[in-house]
C-alpha cells in the first residue's frame, strides 16, 4: 500500500486536474487508489491481467474476473514530455511527462512521471506508484522515478 497524496497546491488562476467519474466497472480500480493501491483485473479462467476495467476478459472472453493488487513497480516503455497546453488544469506542470509503463505484474498503462525533471526521465527507467488524491471518489496513479 502506498500513501495518497492531497493534490497539491495550485498557482493562481490554475484548475486542478480534471477529476475521473467512476462507472459499475472502473469503481473497484478508484475505490483501491483511495487505498494506496493499484489494482488490474484478473482473470480466473486464463490467468490474463487488464486494465481498465471491463466485463469480459480480453484474452479469454471469460467474465471470471477479479481485482488483485500489483507491486505498483514497473518500466518506462515509452515516454513524451508535454511542453505546451493550454488548458489551465495542465498549463502550471509544463514541461511534464506522460508515460507507457510496464508494470512488473500486470499490463501496460499510460500515467505521468513526477518527482523529476521532464528531461531526466528515459525509457527503461524504473519506477513506483505514488498517488494523488482528486476527488472524493479517486485518487489519480502517478509514477515516480525508482532509483
Amino acid at each position: 500500500m502506498t500513501a495518497v497524496n492531497a493534490a497539491p497546491d495550485l498557482p493562481e488562476g490554475a484548475k486542478p486536474r480534471p477529476a475521473p467519474i467512476p462507472d459499475a466497472e472502473s469503481e473497484p480500480f478508484w475505490s483501491g487508489t483511495l487505498d494506496g493501491k493499484l489494482l488490474v483485473q484478473e482473470c480466473s479462467m486464463c490467468g490474463q491481467r487488464q486494465l481498465y476495467g471491463r466485463s469480459l476478459c480480453t484474452n479469454c472472453h471469460s467474465a471470471a474476473l477479479n481485482w488483485v493488487e500489483t507491486s505498483g513497480k514497473g518500466t518506462i516503455y515509452s515516454r513524451t514530455i508535454i511542453r505546451q497546453n493550454p488548458s489551465r488544469s495542465f498549463k502550471h506542470m509544463i514541461p511534464f511527462v506522460v508515460a507507457l509503463i510496464d508494470l512488473d505484474d500486470g499490463p501496460r498503462l499510460m500515467s505521468n512521471v513526477i518527482g523529476t525533471l521532464a528531461e531526466e526521465v528515459q525509457i527503461g527507467d524504473r519506477v513506483r506508484v505514488t498517488f494523488e488524491k482528486v476527488s472524493d471518489a479517486a485518487a489519480l496513479p502517478l509514477f515516480e522515478l525508482d532509483r
